[in-house]
């Protein structure tokens, strides 16, 4: 392992084990933080590259979805994909914020991204491919590096449940991220999800064409009975995010060179 410096912010993500008992303590005391960061009109356009090779990473959350588009649903549409994806990742953003760790989060509100960089006049039939275009845009643009996408499954037998995580096939580190997060929702969430990580197809655009490290966490079937009732629960939401934030934290921790 090479020699780096850490900022003593960063140190504890090293504990992994330490790290994930005090987010469930946070979660079991119901400790809520209030979220300031609003995104701007337009991203500062910066590269990976011009990062200051001792700065914190960034990490951005990439909440599924919204607006128009409500994704996965439970059956009568009463709880919608798009709702719980906001949640878990402003539950991540909450962590971030107690540790130190820079993150930005593609939306933070009920909406679509087609019309945020303001490249067309007229939408039409194009918003879900802007929406997918936009979010690509923000993340790589922002100099971060890992993203985050956060989302719910559905399938049409009911029995279907789990926790799991794609990665994207671009770049190596996409996979060693993709399996930590994976082992730490088997450990924590879930000692019997016997599911494996999977290496993104065309069908997940965002992770087809990313050109940064980027996984995508289906956190759980709304179409299993059992399992919607844990991801409507606000504290799972929060073990839920504890799971994504600390093996992305101990991931970044390791891109600070000297």
């Amino acid at each position: 392992m090479r020699n780096r410096v850490i900022p003593k912010r960063l140190a504890v993500f090293f504990s992994s084990a330490a790290l994930l008992l005090f987010s469930v303590l946070c979660s079991a005391a119901g400790l809520v933080l209030v979220r300031t960061a609003r995104l701007p009109e337009a991203p500062a356009v910066q590269t990976a590259e011009s990062v200051p090779q001792n700065s914190v990473p960034l990490l951005v959350v990439d909440p599924g979805h919204g607006g128009q588009d409500g994704g996965a649903s439970a059956e009568g549409g009463d709880v919608l994909e798009k709702d719980l994806n906001l949640a878990v990742s402003g539950n991540v953003a909450d962590l971030c914020a107690v540790f130190g760790l820079p993150v930005r989060l593609t939306r933070t509100e009920d909406v679509l991204l087609y019309d945020y960089f303001g490249d067309l006049d007229d939408y039409t039939g194009k918003q879900k491919t802007y929406d997918l275009k936009n979010r690509l845009r923000i993340a790589e643009e922002s100099g971060a590096r890992l993203l985050v996408s956060v989302h719910m499954n559905q399938f049409p037998q009911a029995s279907c449940r789990g926790f799991q995580v794609y990665y994207s096939p671009n770049d190596p580190d996409s996979r060693v991220a993709a399996q930590r997060i994976q082992s730490a929702a088997r450990s924590f969430l879930d000692r019997e999800n016997d599911r494996e990580i999977k290496p993104a197809t065309s069908a997940i655009y965002l992770l087809k064409h990313v050109r940064i490290p980027a996984v995508l966490a289906e956190c759980g079937f709304l179409s299993n009975p059992e399992e919607r009732a844990l991801l409507v629960s606000p504290d799972y939401r929060r073990r839920l995010a504890a799971v994504l934030f600390v093996p992305a934290a101990d991931y970044l921790a390791e891109q600070i060179h000297d």
